[in-house]
Order: C-alpha cells, then structure tokens, then sequence
C-alpha cells in the first residue's frame, strides 16, 4: 500500500508540475492561436490529469472533477495539426491560392421604433464611464449601428426581441485579392460588396427565419 500511496503522490506533482508549465507556455505565448509550445504544455497536463484520476479511483474509488480522457500526442497532432505549419512549425506546404470572401445580408423588420431606440440607448449608456450621459440615439439605423457596436460588428448582436428577423443570405466566393478599404468612399454602400469580374462563387446558403407554424400557436395561445 506504501508504493501505491508513492505512485499517487508523484502523480500529484506530475499535475502540479504541468500545470505550472502550461501557465508558463500560455503567458510566453501572449495571446497567439495555435502556438506549438502552449499545446504541447496541455497535453502534458491532459494527460498528468488523467493519470492521476485514475490512479486515485484506483487506489480510494474517489475522482477528481476533472473529465478529461488521455490524449496521445503523436495522434492528437496527425488529427487537429499544430499551429499552422505542423508540429515541427515549418511553413505550410499548401496554402490556398486565392481569398475567401464571405458576404453576408440579413433584413430585419422594426416592431416598435420605441422600444429598439430604448435598447440602443442603454447599450450607448453601458459603453460610456459611470456618470456621463450619452447622447440620445436617434433613429433605428442609428439604434441598429449602436447595437452592432456594442456587439463588437457581430450580428449576433441583433438577435434581440426588438428586431423581427427576416430572409438573409451568405454568398462564399474565391477572390484574387483581399478587399482594399481604402478604395472605396464611407458612401459607398454596393462597391465592398461588388463581386469582381474574376471571383468565383464557391456557393451561397439562404436564410430563413424561423417562425412557429400558425396554427399551431394558436392551439398554445387558446391553451393558455
């Protein structure tokens, strides 16, 4: 029983250890996506984790609240990659000839003009320091704007019961070269998003919105 209590107390500091080096990977990183190093660290702690889960199941039936399954390394990187030139960081062998482009459209129908220039508002409040007062938002394409803002440019931000959603549509195409801001005036509302004469449409997904079958929200409404 010695050896076993032995086993499980190096297991501890096989989890304590990598953890510390995982932290240590993530703050030498700082920030970046898919960093080798910070990968690497995780399955180490993965798989200390799992080790020492099971060797304490084994040893009193009791676990951790850790759900983790082992991880082989060799597998893991074959499956997901590492970093964007492979586990051993070369460049990528293959890159993509031309950028993809993705152009959206959703149309949003305004229930009560009230209401959503309310919700704009303290959204406009909530983003200022405590104790300033916004200006007043002025019209649903300034509320829409705002909403948008706050949602850091993600529609997402407009999934909210003061704008009815309507029919969009995503259009994926290839293009030579990545979209130049700078080519177009703030009042240009088509050139962005004018395909060019050598992009090709890889495929568009239409949008629907989702709405209950009439009646059968009438048998819950008369059911209330």
């Amino acid at each position: 029983m010695t050896d076993q209590y032995a086993e499980l107390d190096a297991a501890l500091e096989r989890v304590i250890a990598t953890a510390r080096d995982h932290l240590a990977a993530v703050k030498a990183a700082q920030g970046r996506i898919d960093d080798d190093d910070v990968w690497q660290a995780y399955v180490a702690l993965n798989n200390a984790s799992y080790e020492y889960d099971e060797r304490l199941l084994d040893a009193f039936g009791e676990v951790t609240p850790w759900d983790v399954e082992s991880i082989d390394p060799d597998e893991a990187d074959e499956r997901f990659g590492v970093g964007l030139g492979g586990a051993d960081g070369a460049e990528p062998l293959d890159p993509h000839p031309r950028v993809l482009s993705v152009r959206q459209r959703r149309d949003y129908r305004v229930p009560s003009v009230a209401a959503l220039i309310r919700v704009a508002q303290a959204a406009r409040r909530a983003a200022m320091p405590e104790g300033d007062e916004p200006e007043p938002v002025e019209g649903v394409g300034e509320a829409v704007l705002e909403l948008l803002q706050a949602g850091d440019g993600s529609l997402g931000a407009l999934d909210i019961p003061e704008l009815e959603p309507l029919d969009g549509v995503v259009m994926l195409s290839e293009t030579d070269a990545p979209i130049d801001l700078e080519a177009f005036d703030d009042e240009d509302s088509a050139g962005p998003f004018q395909p060019g004469p050598d992009d090709r449409l890889v495929g568009r997904l239409d949008e629907h919105p989702f709405l209950p079958d009439t009646d059968e929200a009438d048998e819950v409404e008369r059911a209330r």
